[in-house]
């Protein structure tokens, strides 16, 4: 009895210290944790109440330290808690950031600067590994204090909270998968500004605008309504979809087994209706998943590259992208924050004669964005596309337009254009349509063609609504003169209007005149509106 009393007093110690074990091994749930936005390296929003969020258990008290501040709260029933740090209004660093709960968590190397979202879909993703002269863009990125963080794709209809990713120094060997226009949008602030820049990159290629938008804001408006009523049905049929996927992929198999046995190419596989589920382009599916982790995190402005998944309905993004960027601003909870975005280039096949487009249109949707919101700017690269190439590589004139308008208009820096001219109005003289426009400075020296001296792009019609060709003139005081011999009597020019249209105007600046319309005939995308 003796003995297994001793055994028995034996495993009870040794189950004791095995837990005591597992306890030390492993943290507690209970743990105080953040979002991984905050992490070593991280860099602040200089001059904003950085909100600082995470998780504990409900009712836990938590303190926020920085610097000579320190800020507590208490965790709500379900768990979460934030708090928002006095403004920092000197750049640079580091810095420790300290929270503390029932545990501590500490970051290091912290920086106050400027930060950035860079975000939309492939041309935005598009990384430093894959642009032009990607080796020597690699070898000189030696900029600690400019941080990079991504955010995975994740599409889903839940709101997540958390992502897996963090932030780490700008060198050659971290920047590689970075997106190219991101990156060197940054290291031009950087370089200009000479402070701290973090880069938020979320962009998702292929994605369209509406998976940005949080999706019962998107059913509560009349015009993009249609959008989720669409998914809607789409989800409804999903059961059905699914048993003729399992049945057609039963039949694949065998098809597959045939043709290995015959020495044949494997027959095309099915898709799986699911995946689109988790897709890029269901409403609400981005927002959910890559975009409302980040929300509310301390950032300056976002920079924006897409357009092209959505061009079939560019009459639809006259209303969907403004309404994007509005939403945006109200989540931040920052104000109107600075949104510039690259507007679509040329692409496909050249059009020197007048022809419809899509792509077209869409530009003219991101124009009239521009138009319609404060603290919004458009970089016009018309000029820089690939005609057989969706993805020009040229990404260093593309960043370089876009941090102009951060420079000129948000960090107010002398002497740098941003602005590309803008069609203004027009004024019949007889035969001939004369153009103004803002933007250009009112004498004939405000442009600058590019290759030839006469003017290149412009097309004129009459009230059939038939373009041709149009020679174009330069007026002494800046204005462009338009006519054609086979247009008596004109009612409309524009420019630039194809795909890949064939123009060459530029302000003295070097910034390339924003194609335009002057008429408003109905599209070929009304229709799908």
């Amino acid at each position: 009895m003796r003995y297994a009393h001793s055994v028995a007093t034996a495993r009870a110690v040794g189950l004791l210290a095995s837990l005591l074990l597992t306890a030390i091994a492993s943290p507690a749930q209970a743990d105080v944790s953040l979002n991984n936005m905050f992490g070593d390296h991280m860099v602040l929003q200089q001059g904003i109440k950085n909100k600082v969020w995470g998780k504990a258990d409900p009712g836990e008290a938590v303190t926020v330290t920085l610097g000579g501040q320190s800020h507590s709260t208490t965790a709500g029933a379900d768990g979460m808690w934030h708090v928002f740090l006095d403004p920092v209004q000197e750049y640079g660093g580091p810095h420790t950031l300290t929270v503390k709960g029932k545990n501590t968590i500490t970051f290091n190397d912290v920086l106050i600067g400027e930060v950035w979202v860079c975000a939309g879909q492939s041309n935005m993703q598009w990384s430093i590994n894959n642009t032009n002269d990607a080796d020597l863009e690699k070898a000189a990125a030696k900029f600690p204090n400019i941080r990079l963080i991504s955010v995975p794709q994740v599409g889903t209809q839940e709101p997540q909270w958390n992502f897996n990713g963090k932030w780490v120094a700008c060198t050659p060997d971290t920047v590689g998968n970075f997106s190219a226009v991101g990156y060197l949008f940054g290291r031009q602030l950087h370089q200009t500004l000479g402070v701290p820049v973090g880069l938020i990159n979320n962009a998702w290629g292929g994605s369209a605008a509406e998976a940005w938008v949080q999706r019962d804001k998107l059913a509560a408006n009349e015009k993009l309504k249609p959008l989720v009523d669409r998914w809607v049905k789409t989800e409804a049929d999903l059961p059905a979809a699914k048993a003729d996927y399992d049945k057609r992929m039963a039949e694949w198999k065998l098809e597959a087994e045939k043709a290995k046995a015959a020495g044949k190419p494997e027959p095309k596989q099915p898709g799986n209706p699911e995946a689109q589920m988790k897709g890029n382009a269901r409403p609400g599916n981005i927002h959910c998943g890559v975009l409302k982790p980040s929300i509310g995190y301390g950032i300056k402005g976002a920079i924006w590259y897409q357009g092209e998944s959505n061009a079939s309905r560019a009459y639809q993004y006259r209303e969907l992208f403004p309404f994007m960027i509005k939403s945006w601003r109200e989540e931040w909870g920052l104000g109107d924050f600075p949104f510039y975005w690259v507007q679509l280039a040329d692409y496909k096949g050249e059009k020197p004669e007048p022809a419809e487009s899509e792509w077209a249109e869409l530009r003219e949707a991101q124009t009239m964005t521009m138009k319609a919101l404060p603290h919004t700017g458009e970089a016009v690269i018309i000029d820089i596309g690939e005609g057989k190439d969706i993805h020009p590589k040229n990404k260093q004139d593309v960043a370089k337009r876009l941090a102009r308008w951060a420079l000129a208009e948000t960090y107010k820096q002398p002497g740098i254009a941003a602005r590309s001219p803008l069609y203004k109005s027009m004024e019949k003289q007889g035969s001939k349509l004369v153009l103004s426009f803002d933007h250009v400075a009112s004498n004939a020296r405000s442009w600058r063609p590019f290759d030839v001296a006469e003017p290149r792009g412009f097309t004129i019609a009459g009230a059939d609504k038939k373009f041709v060709p149009a020679k174009a003139t330069i007026l002494p005081d800046g204005r462009i003169e338009v006519e054609s011999e086979a247009v008596a009597e004109p009612v409309a020019v524009r420019y630039a209007w194809a795909d890949n249209p064939v123009c060459n105007m530029y302000s003295s600046a070097g910034l390339p005149l924003t194609p335009f319309r002057t008429d408003d005939f109905p599209g070929v995308t009304a229709v799908a509106f």
